[in-house]
């Protein structure tokens, strides 16, 4: 607008110079045609002096018009100049704006304005943070007049400063108004205005009265969770003693086949602890919405409320979000594990009948239809980890991958000794050299087979001691089997006796098969008999033989007949001899000379 009222200056000036040029032609060839002859001789040098003089004011003149021609010229060039850039900046910022949005200048969380445009390479969110900054500064301090903020334009009219005595507050520029469709001295008056009333505003919250008040509002409200404090403290300890003083008449026991498994007194304690659980419940809700809200009194912590609340419902939120997230995996998981369980029961109806013997596989003994259940259950369960293992929250992690892998290298390494009796007693239950039941004897331990693991085989002797052995020592020990034995074949038991040689050997047979039969629990249809041992050198050495079907029954039948062959040879005055010990009676030659 300047520009324009000096381009009409310059026309008013340019135009009467034109005139001014005739008027003084006219005055000098005026006068030298009226000029007397008698005068042209006297004043000829005072007129060449004047006509030089006045030469000299036209070509100035003429200078000075060429100037102001090139000025107007100028002037005319930039003007031109201006509203093409300006229409070109115009026509960009109007493509930018449906998707660029503007900073807000938010004060006590109002927004005054936005800033959409650079400053001198400053950014509009540093303007917008050094308007609030310096808004905020003004608030605070006491003694600040808002009406005396005043504009300071600068940059020939393109930027106007929003001042307070020689601070600048916040520059409002041609490219602002133009983003708003505004002129520049507009958008400057209504940007003033409002940082006018919120410094007001401001200066209002921080007033002393204020402060006051909100002391007296801390001071209420620190009273009222005392008082909650004490009064869920004093609610709780009541209830706690009323409901232990009518346990028997508000709770009746609880009992399943028998067993009392909640007494009244039981179900009173399990009472008062949910109530006391309820309790600090209710006090962490209490802190959880006390303490955001004792910092939000006053405008000095007001952000450090908004913080603390975030970081209260941020956690729960992405929690929230988490399991809402997580839901398709967790069908998925459901599924996949729906699946194995009901294929599992199904292998495990298959693994009972077998057991029972209602269904029979060729070659397939039925002692190893549990192990096998157990064993394809383990693979297919390992089967269902590892297909839900991708779908498992944060399976993707670093932190959970090295956990997962730090777990394996422990179980790798300190499980090589369970591993082999693992797999020793899955070799012992497809070998098949005991079961349940079976007396045995493993190397210098003899008894029965009480437990089967994975890990250990438990065995109870004669003197019911209970002996543990690892599975990995007795895949490499002897075993012998005695029950097995009785089933299949009969298990023969036996028992060594020296007899003199003074008995004849037909007789000593006679003996000892006469106190075989009459032991009991010996097979009836087999036939016992005698092994001669050998020929020693006072005595001649028998073995009797016997057949049992009961291998548990064998130390007492052994016994039984030791007192059986004893009794036989007592009646027939034979004497059991040995290398100590010789019989001392005559020989009743007579008596046996039948054997002869």
């Amino acid at each position: 607008m300047k520009r324009l009222y000096f381009l009409f200056f310059l026309l008013s000036v340019a135009f009467p110079a034109d005139a001014q040029l005739s008027k003084i032609t006219e005055s000098i060839f005026g006068a030298r045609e009226a000029d007397r002859p008698s005068e042209r001789d006297d004043s000829a040098l005072a007129d060449s002096l004047k006509i030089s003089e006045l030469t000299l004011q036209l070509q100035q003149m003429k200078l000075k018009e060429i100037i102001y021609r090139d000025e107007l010229m100028r002037l005319k060039d930039g003007l031109a100049t201006d509203s093409l850039r300006r229409a070109g900046r115009k026509s960009e910022i109007d493509s930018l704006r449906a998707v660029t949005k503007g900073v807000p200048l938010v004060i006590g969380g109002d927004t005054l304005f936005s800033f959409h445009a650079d400053l001198g390479g400053i950014s509009p969110v540093d303007r917008a943070a050094n308007a609030e900054r310096n808004v905020e500064a003004l608030g605070r301090q006491r003694g600040v007049t808002p009406d005396s903020i005043y504009l300071l334009p600068v940059r020939d009219g393109l930027q106007v400063e929003i001042m307070y005595q020689r601070k600048v507050i916040a520059s409002v520029t041609e490219n602002d108004a133009l983003w708003l469709d505004m002129t520049i001295d507009s958008l400057s008056r209504i940007e003033k205005d409002r940082i006018v009333a919120a410094v007001k505003a401001l200066q209002h919250k921080h007033s002393l009265l204020q402060t006051v008040k909100r002391i007296a509002l801390f001071l209420l409200l620190l009273a009222a969770q005392i008082f909650l404090f004490y009064g869920i403290n004093r609610l709780y300890k009541k209830v706690k003693i009323l409901i232990k003083a009518h346990r028997h008449q508000w709770f009746k026991p609880v009992s399943i086949r028998g067993y009392e498994l909640l007494t009244a007194a039981r179900q009173a304690n399990i009472t008062v602890m949910l109530i006391n659980i309820f309790r600090y419940v209710l006090i962490i809700i209490q802190l959880l919405a006390f303490i955001p809200l004792i910092f939000s009194i006053f405008p000095q912590t007001n952000e450090l409320a908004s913080v603390l609340l975030d970081y209260i419902t941020n956690p729960v939120k992405q929690i929230f979000s988490s399991i809402i997230h997580y839901i398709p995996n967790l069908f998925t998981i459901i599924i996949i594990w729906l699946c194995i369980r009901y294929l599992i029961k199904g292998i495990a109806f298959v693994a009972k009948e077998v057991e029972s013997e209602r269904l029979k596989l060729p070659g397939f003994y039925t002692d190893w239809a549990i192990p096998t259940y157990q064993i394809i259950k383990f693979l297919l369960y390992a089967f269902m980890i590892a297909m839900i293992y991708p779908y498992l929250p944060g399976s993707s992690s670093g932190i959970f991958q090295g956990v997962s892998i730090f777990v394996g290298l422990i179980a790798a390494l300190g499980s090589s000794t369970v591993i082999g009796n693992i797999l020793a007693g899955l070799i012992i239950t497809y070998m098949r050299p005991f079961k349940l039941g079976d007396h045995i004897k493993l190397n210098d331990t003899t008894g029965n087979v009480i437990e089967k693991t994975p890990f250990v085989t438990r065995i109870k002797t004669t003197k019911n001691e209970i002996i543990t052995i690892p599975n990995s020592f007795i895949l490499s020990s002897r075993t012998t089997n005695y029950s097995a034995s009785a089933r299949d074949y009969g298990l023969i038991i036996h028992s060594s006796v020296s007899i003199g040689y003074e008995v004849p050997w037909r007789k000593a047979h006679e003996c000892l098969i006469r106190a075989a039969k009459n032991t009991k629990d010996t097979l009836k249809d087999r036939e016992p008999f005698v092994l001669d041992l050998g020929l020693e050198d006072y005595y001649n050495s028998y073995q009797i033989n016997v057949y049992i079907s009961d291998a548990d029954k064998m130390h007492r039948i052994l016994t039984e007949l030791h007192s059986n062959i004893q009794d036989v040879l007592f009646e027939e005055g034979i004497d059991l001899e040995s290398p100590l010990l010789m019989s001392g009676r005559k020989e009743p030659e007579k008596k046996w000379q039948h054997y002869m």
